[in-house]
């Protein structure tokens, strides 16, 4: 059974409309059932710093623990399907369903693959993944999954230090060019994992595909390609959490474009 966890939070982001994820959260679940909907309360404040080097710090990790309490409280027989929400909702997502057996599928035009360190923002959002590898700030750091766990689909804006960590990582790397479910599927029996957990940012699809994200990149996914992938994923194992982010619609009236695909996802999903 699946609960439906909104988080709407913006401060792990580093676009100029990154108030409008909170916005996509709250669109999105005005659309699910009401039932079966848990909210976490989000900071009105951007937060500080905290001698991290990562921006609005304070309110991520408050955001943090108050996701980390409202996972803890769902049933056993219940899965998380996180809404964000920028990506670093995962960040905590994920961390409480880790384990040997898990891998960690990650949707994202972005790898999300920087530290404080290197990351040109200071955004946490861009550091997501790299923080459940258990690199960066203690403060906001999981180190929930080895890297040869994690398969990274459809990332095609990638900073220089972002390719040259990949380019040493064990981590699977597939471009949308190359994936089928097949493919997927392949990479994480490969892993030896036997659950998955499953993160998507809306960006990964094409700009054709959905208008309300803020770094549309061209050269996306497909709604389809999303959907069958996930749909072969649940055939072959069991979905231990998923989180779907990164809707920033311009405007009520521009959400309503977006929702009947990212509602067809999170069907796959749920």
């Amino acid at each position: 059974m699946t609960r439906f966890v909104v988080v709407p939070q913006w401060q792990g982001s580093p676009q100029s409309r990154a108030m409008a994820l909170a916005d996509g959260a709250e669109a999105i679940s005005g659309d699910l059932p009401h039932a079966k909907v848990v909210h976490v309360d989000v900071p009105l404040e951007a937060g500080e710093p905290i001698e991290t080097g990562v921006l609005r710090a304070s309110s991520l990790r408050r955001v943090q623990e108050e996701l980390t309490v409202a996972l803890d409280r769902l049933p056993d027989d219940e899965h998380a399907l996180v809404v964000g929400g920028d990506c670093s909702v995962s960040v905590p997502a994920v961390a409480h369903v880790a384990g040997d057996d898990l891998a960690l599928v990650w949707f994202d035009a972005h790898p999300d693959l920087h530290t404080a360190d290197s990351s040109p923002s200071g955004a946490f959002a861009g550091m997501a993944l790299r923080a459940i590898l258990g690199d960066g700030s203690e403060t906001l750091v999981s180190g929930a999954l080895a890297p040869e766990r994690v398969v990274l689909i459809g990332a095609r804006a990638r900073d220089e230090a972002e390719v040259d960590h990949l380019a040493s990582s064990p981590i699977t790397d597939i471009a949308g060019d190359d994936l089928g479910p097949a493919t997927v599927v392949a990479a994480v029996a490969a892993s030896g994992a036997t659950r998955v957990y499953v993160h998507i940012d809306l960006d990964v699809l094409d700009p054709a595909a959905i208008v309300g994200v803020g770094d549309a990149v061209p050269f996306g996914l497909t709604r389809t390609q999303v959907v069958d992938t996930i749909t072969a994923l649940r055939e072959r194992f069991p979905l231990a959490g998923a989180t779907v982010a990164g809707f920033s619609p311009a405007s009520p009236t521009a959400a309503v474009e977006d929702l009947g695909t990212i509602l067809r996802i999170i069907g796959a999903l749920a």
